[in-house]
């Protein structure tokens, strides 16, 4: 599937759709403090059970998880064999297990909260940053765009993945590696020069 089909915001009414973008953002924020503390194999283990939890609660298809899953195996795994090998599992558990939840926490956000709701919010808490010469509404602007990029790389990774596959590839690091990196860089061209015409480009 083309990186540009990888869903942002899916429509619902559960709880977790119906709370404000504010608050999941806090609660983002909360989470990523809180496991920059606690990363014992437990601690990350109950994080990730409870990240799992909301998506249930939000009732979202469970191909949106096993697709964030997916996406993020191919960091998450070499990640944990280096942790294991240099540290210990526990070390790698708790690190990868803390990435994982964070990403799949975000994930969880962007899916169930609509980008300019959550724009509008950081424009508005980044209103104060005026006096020092900042433009909240490009603080904004850069919160859309990381949000695109995340979900866009996905959507590069899977189809990296499947023509990796479609080659006989599955156990080459390199053939996966690769192609994204050249497809990520030229993705970062096109939204530059984008970028550029509309006279944001400073």
């Amino acid at each position: 599937m083309p990186a540009t089909a990888v869903p942002l915001f899916l429509p619902g009414t559960s709880p977790v759709h119906r709370l404000g973008a504010g608050a999941k953002l806090l609660v983002l924020l909360g989470t990523g403090v809180a496991l920059a503390v606690w990363r014992s194999p437990w601690q990350v283990g109950l994080a990730l059970g409870l990240v799992c939890a909301l998506y249930a609660v939000a009732r979202l298809p469970l191909r949106v998880l096993g697709r964030q899953v997916a996406g993020l195996a191919w960091v998450a795994v070499p990640l944990l064999v280096v942790q294991w090998v240099f540290a210990s599992w526990q070390t790698g558990v708790g690190v990868v297990g803390s990435f994982v939840s964070l990403v799949l926490l975000a994930g969880l956000v962007t899916t169930t909260t609509r980008t300019t709701a959550m724009v509008d919010v950081v424009v508005r808490v980044c209103g104060w940053l005026r006096r020092f010469g900042v433009d909240p509404e490009r603080v904004g602007l850069m919160l859309a765009l990381g949000i695109r990029s995340v979900h866009v790389v996905l959507g590069l990774a899977q189809e990296v993945r499947e023509a990796q596959h479609a080659r006989g590839l599955r156990s080459s690091p390199r053939a996966f590696a690769v192609p994204l990196i050249v497809r990520s860089l030229r993705h970062a061209d096109r939204l530059g020069e984008a970028l550029s015409a509309r006279g944001v480009d400073d």
